[in-house]
């Protein structure tokens, strides 16, 4: 594998990658795989892809794939801009295949996927890549001694093109599950098959909008799955005759599509959200680290969700918790404490971030953080007093901060804040402000419904 600290790839690595790869051929090669799908995610939230076919797949192993540093300046409607370290049409860079996330698409005939690592030419780490970003926040977490688990809730539109919703039964009403059946099974059997474990599926508030749950695993490897859910939902949408959407908002004014993020905490095998003194049981780590994060939304907001759309999605009174504070299970606060009930609180336990969208890069939501997790774990830190109501139903003087209400606005929270910045470092925090600058540019006096629309299939 390329190393985990990420240093040069060297000849003895190659050797082993190459053995490695030649096995997975000849096992994909059984399973009738003739291509094999690489995909990263860029700082506009979309899922790209460079693929080869099986006979090719050592090789690429070995040597990566050749790709164009001017994606990470990519916008979501396909133009570029530019950032002092990337864009243009000169440099390249190798797309290197994680093997050990390398999986059969059963909603694709004939095709295998596996996320990518960008290297440079030379073999090195390049500082863009966002993957690489949230491996080397989790090796710093776990240096100081801090395990982190996450699962990202996915929640998704089946409909027409015209945005025609695909059933037309209740929210969260069995009539959906009737209407969509043959659907839904052939999704669980899809995933079950790829080995993803699903914890809940159910039809969600909107619209022809549904709502999968995954299991929790290591912040890189959620991230993964993530990808690997939407890929895996499309795929099987497409062949049941409908189009998805995980756009924040596929109908101006209509509840949109979070993509919330659970995270637990652990230390030398402790959940720290369970078992401690301070509220609702979290311990003092536990407590503190929370408090990194609450008092970090802001900055978040710019990361969890960073496009236009976003910000008609993260509205009050609308599911989408738009206000900086924490509740003990109130959905409209953007912090979430979930304790589990009482008997399973030590392992079940858990926070859940509520201000992040479908239009998010998973992988740098699951870097962020943990970075901020891992500075705010020693600080001895303590939450202010939790909000247990709707924050909008408050008089106004006593309602918690809302957090931004624009891209420009949350951009700047993330270049003011002290943790962020210096974890990201230069070249990929500057080209992803370059990009949401450039999309809130692109965007720019157009009407809510013309937003959604243009963004509706985007994501």
């Amino acid at each position: 594998m390329v190393s985990a600290a990420y240093g040069t790839i060297v000849r003895v690595e190659r050797s082993e990658r190459d053995s490695r790869a030649s096995e997975l051929v000849k096992e994909l090669t059984v399973r009738d795989v003739r291509a094999i799908a690489l995909t990263w995610v860029d700082n506009a939230g979309i899922t790209r892809v460079k693929a080869v076919p099986i006979g090719r797949f050592a090789h690429a192993a070995v040597w990566g794939i050749g790709m164009s540093p001017v994606f990470d300046v990519f916008l979501l409607d396909d133009s570029t801009t530019s950032s002092r370290h990337a864009g243009g049409p000169t440099g390249d860079l190798r797309l290197y295949p994680d093997l050990d996330r390398v999986s059969v698409l059963a909603g694709q005939r004939g095709w295998a996927w596996a996320p990518v690592d960008r290297l440079t030419q030379e073999g090195e780490a390049y500082p863009g890549c966002q993957r690489t970003f949230a491996r080397t926040t989790v090796e710093r977490a776990r240096a100081a001694g801090l395990d982190l688990k996450m699962a990202f809730e996915v929640e998704w539109f089946a409909g027409t093109p015209e945005a025609v919703p695909a059933c037309t039964g209740p929210a969260y009403g069995m009539t959906r599950i009737i209407e969509l059946s043959s659907y839904a099974d052939s999704l669980l059997a899809a995933l079950d098959e790829q080995g993803v474990p699903v914890d809940q599926f159910h039809p969600e508030y909107a619209p022809g909008q549904l709502e999968l749950s995954v299991a929790a695993d290591d912040p890189v490897a959620a991230a993964d799955r993530l990808v690997l859910v939407r890929q895996t939902i499309r795929a099987v949408s497409r062949d049941h005759g409908h189009e998805v959407s995980f756009a924040p908002v596929v109908v101006a004014g209509q509840v949109g599509n979070g993509q919330h993020l659970h995270l637990s905490a652990w230390s030398q095998g402790r959940n720290l959200f369970s078992g401690g003194d301070g509220p609702y049981g979290l311990t003092g780590p536990g407590e503190a680290l929370l408090a990194g994060l609450l008092d970090r939304l802001p900055a978040l907001t710019a990361i969890g969700a960073p496009s236009v759309a976003s910000y008609l999605r993260l509205v009050p009174q609308h599911w989408a918790a738009p206000y900086q504070c924490w509740g003990r299970e109130n959905r409209e606060c953007a912090l979430r404490l979930v304790t589990g009930s009482v008997g399973e609180r030590d392992t079940a336990a858990n926070a859940e971030l509520k201000c992040c969208d479908g239009s998010a890069n998973p992988y740098l939501l699951a870097g962020a953080v943990t970075a901020i997790a891992t500075a705010a774990l020693g600080t001895e830190r303590r939450l202010p007093a939790e909000v247990p109501v709707d924050p909008a139903t408050l008089p106004e003087a006593q309602q918690p901060p809302r957090l931004p209400q624009s891209v420009e606005e949350a951009v700047e929270a993330l270049l003011a804040d002290d943790v962020l910045p210096r974890a990201l470092g230069e070249p990929l925090l500057d080209a992803f402000c370059a990009v949401r600058r450039a999309e809130a540019d692109l965007f720019r006096g157009i009407d809510p419904a013309k937003i959604a629309e243009t963004s509706r299939w985007k994501y």
